[in-house]
């Protein structure tokens, strides 16, 4: 086992908060929020720190841009109340949701793809139930109703009505006969929705996806906003590797 810092140079709030680019009142926050061990204080009540603080500072700072500020925080506060395995726990746990967020970066290029190679459903005339012909303002513009974009689709326009009711397409009505038109924007939300559900995603988890297409303003702008998505994970990736060595750092001096 390495030197004890605990005992080793004494450390004012101010050299600690100037190590890392902080104020000497986040420095004592953190101390207050159990992110750093207990100082030690002198006579006269000022707080003393340690070499083992600047290592349990470090690795805190280390850990947040891989894990977000909660959670680094819970895993210095296991760490320092002797928890080492609630803290693997914590740090698994952040794993384990980047895996996820991963999957679904890759479902979402997956879905994509698919939709790049097949055309979009024809412009239909049918009904809401696909049946009767209706030559109305829907037609003209390239927008399809109901039942044969289920079709195209492979599905129950009940189902489509389901995903209508948790937001996920937003068909207008016709004026004149009461019918769910698609356009363009609909029927691309449908069939991302689509290859998203054979992907196994729920509802919920599909919405949100949803609104990031809409706020793109297509599947063509969506895929910058997916390769900075890819690049902000990757990013996230690398700083939990730093944390980790960090945190290894601290705990190997805790002993």
């Amino acid at each position: 086992m390495g030197k004890n810092l605990q005992n080793e140079g004494r450390l004012r709030p101010i050299d600690l908060a100037r190590g890392h680019g902080l104020s000497t009142q986040a420095v004592r926050n953190y101390e207050e929020d159990g992110i750093l061990p207990a100082a030690d204080r002198t006579p006269h009540g000022y707080r003393t720190y340690t070499p083992l603080h600047a290592l349990a500072l470090r690795a805190f700072l280390a850990l947040m841009p891989g894990h977000g500020h909660q959670v680094a925080a819970s895993i210095l506060r296991s760490v320092n109340q002797g928890e080492a395995d609630e803290a693997f726990r914590l740090i698994d746990e952040s794993h384990a949701q980047l895996l996820e967020d991963r999957r679904t970066l890759q479902a979402v290029e997956s879905a994509i793809r698919d939709l790049t190679r097949d055309p979009a459903p024809e412009t239909d005339t049918a009904s809401e139930t696909g049946t009767v012909s209706v030559p109305d303002a829907a037609s003209e513009t390239g927008s399809t109703f109901i039942g044969p974009l289920a079709e195209k689709l492979g599905i129950r326009s009940a189902t489509l009505r389901k995903w209508e009711n948790a937001g996920l397409v937003r068909p207008r009505r016709d004026q004149l006969t009461g019918y769910r038109v698609y356009d363009a924007a609909d029927v691309r939300d449908a069939r991302l929705v689509h290859q998203l559900r054979r992907g196994g995603y729920l509802l919920e988890q599909i919405a949100p996806l949803i609104d990031q297409v809409r706020a793109a303003g297509g599947l063509e702008p969506l895929e910058g906003a997916l390769r900075d998505w890819q690049r902000r994970l990757s990013a996230r990736a690398r700083a939990m590797l730093t944390g980790a060595a960090e945190l290894e750092a601290y705990l190997r001096e805790r002993g």
